[in-house]
């Protein structure tokens, strides 16, 4: 899966544990681990909050295009 992938390389990038990115994006340890590990379906307020913390577009996240910024 894209998303999850996708999810992995922008923490890494950002040379961020998977604690540190749960606590910022304000959800339990475990519901990031899983969306790291499996893709696990998400809220649109989380992939919304995802996104606007990585500075990416959800598109992008989603595997629906391979530009990574937002469009505004």
């Amino acid at each position: 899966m894209i998303f999850n992938d996708r999810l992995k390389i922008l923490r890494k990038e950002n040379a961020r544990t998977q604690d540190t990115t749960a606590k910022d994006l304000g959800m339990p340890v475990r519901s990031y681990q899983r969306l790291e590990m499996d893709g696990a379906k998400t809220h649109y307020d989380t992939l919304l909050k995802i996104a606007d913390y990585y500075d990416v577009s959800v598109d992008w996240l989603m595997g629906r295009t391979d530009k990574r910024e937002v469009n505004r």
